[in-house]
């Protein structure tokens, strides 16, 4: 399960972070030891792709260059196992640990600009090969408020493995009733109508914070891409405009179409449950991301059961459907000894070497062209945006927090009390744009 937290600021992680980096800023080729050579200190979260495949590439990095040895440092839980030694100044040279955990301990650095700038990094050719890292990647995935946090054309996080995010349902069930994947939200209506008739919900979600990727790809097909980074950066006006206005009415029919256990089943002991429920066709459609799958492998399923992945509708026939792209991001904090030999390790990331490596275990990096050798539902799922989908990246800016002040709880958490009726949409709306209202001015 992916791991959601909102921009709460770790206000005593921030304190040390501050008194530490300022004295231990070198940026020399790296640490020097008379057995190992060059030493580069990776710390890398161990999730879901397990820990092979970063031992791999270690492996494959250090036999490219003898003189070199990465230290690996691995762990489900990386934040309390780093925490301690960069309380004492010591730092690793790179951290593959993305937004969006519990601890945010990556918005802490971006929000106190304890990060280093990998813009350089982006021009530096790939180790072994002709070409940059920038010419590798697929265009795009550098150009997000997640890469580029302040807002200019700086790059202080390195986009890594990419999942594409989307509608999740049984293309068996849809077969066997004859039904359309909705391709508008007119089309969408009247399928949720055929299915109450067969005592089956149009929608179920894990737990709400999976409506993060769900709402920015509905911003972007009701107000376009303007619209979605006007509201990620809290522009005013941006939150209560009659584009976002519709977003959050298409949510309130949506709720009104929602199995009714999914809320009771929305927290991290439980989500599973609502994701059982596309197996089981009790509901249709569930926001999620390619490692569902993987997930759900072992539970039961229904009769003819095969996995179906679809953009959000569009608001017509002529306008764009949009589906967002998850992607995990590594970067380099400025109290990192090793800068250049860390900056180097990064630029093997984006080998055909490491990239093999990580396909193996299922960690899909953003290089082009990465998509074609895969296969089954892999294929399906890389291959949305063949289908004329548009991709939507970034999230909610990370530079500014406000102690008490939560835009991810009070964006997606409160879709909660929607779908019971303990709170209207405009109720829920009006919530929303005072909590940009706040993080705006913190900014100003």
């Amino acid at each position: 399960m992916k791991k959601i937290i909102g921009l709460t600021s770790v206000l005593a992680l921030s304190a040390f972070v501050l008194g530490a980096c300022g004295s231990n800023d070198k940026g020399g080729e790296g640490a020097k030891d008379d057995k190992k050579g060059t030493v580069v200190q990776v710390a890398a979260l161990e999730s879901a792709y397990g820990a092979d495949m970063w031992n791999d590439v270690k492996a494959a990095y250090e036999e490219q260059n003898p003189d070199v040895t990465v230290e690996l440092t691995l762990d489900k839980k990386l934040e309390d196992v780093i925490s301690p030694n960069m309380k004492a100044g010591k730092f690793p040279d790179v951290v593959l640990l993305g937004v969006g955990r519990e601890a945010g301990l990556t918005e802490t650095f971006i929000k106190d600009k304890n990060i280093e700038d990998l813009t350089d990094m982006l021009s530096m050719k790939v180790p072994g090969e002709e070409k940059t890292v920038s010419e590798k990647l697929i265009p795009g995935f550098t150009d997000s408020l997640v890469t580029n946090p302040y807002g200019d054309d700086k790059t202080f996080l390195a986009p890594m493995f990419y999942a594409p995010t989307g509608l999740f349902y049984n293309a068996g069930l849809l077969e066997e009733k004859g039904w359309e994947v909705p391709t508008t939200w007119d089309e969408m209506w009247e399928l949720g109508e055929k299915a109450k008739k067969e005592d089956i919900a149009l929608f179920t979600y894990p737990v709400a914070g999976y409506l993060d990727t769900f709402f920015s790809s509905l911003l972007s097909t009701t107000g376009g891409p303007e619209l979605f980074n006007s509201a990620m950066t809290y522009e005013k006006g941006a939150w209560d405009s009659k584009e976002a206005t519709e977003a959050f009415d298409i949510l309130d029919k949506l709720a009104k179409y929602t199995a009714e256990t999914t809320v009771a089943n929305a927290n991290h002991q439980d989500f599973t449950k609502n994701q059982q429920l596309i197996l089981d066709n009790k509901a249709i459609f569930m926001p999620n991301g390619t490692w569902v799958p993987e997930e759900m492998k072992d539970a039961p399923r229904a009769n003819g059961f095969k996995w179906g992945m679809t953009a959000l509708p569009a608001q017509s026939k002529d306008s764009d459907r949009y589906s967002y792209t998850f992607f995990e991001q590594a970067w380099m904090p400025s109290g990192a000894e090793n800068k250049d030999a860390g900056k180097k390790f990064m630029a093997f990331l984006y080998s055909d070497k490491a990239a093999e490596i990580f396909e193996k275990a299922g960690a899909i990096q953003p290089i082009e062209g990465m998509s074609d050798g895969l296969e089954g539902e892999q294929k399906l799922f890389y291959s949305i945006y063949d289908d004329g989908a548009k991709a939507v990246m970034g999230g909610l800016s990370t530079s500014v927090t406000v102690e008490g002040v939560d835009m991810h709880s009070s964006l997606y958490d409160t879709y909660n009390s929607v779908v019971t009726g303990d709170k209207t949409a405009s109720e829920w709306q009006k919530t929303v744009v005072e909590t940009a209202d706040k993080l705006r001015e913190a900014a100003e």
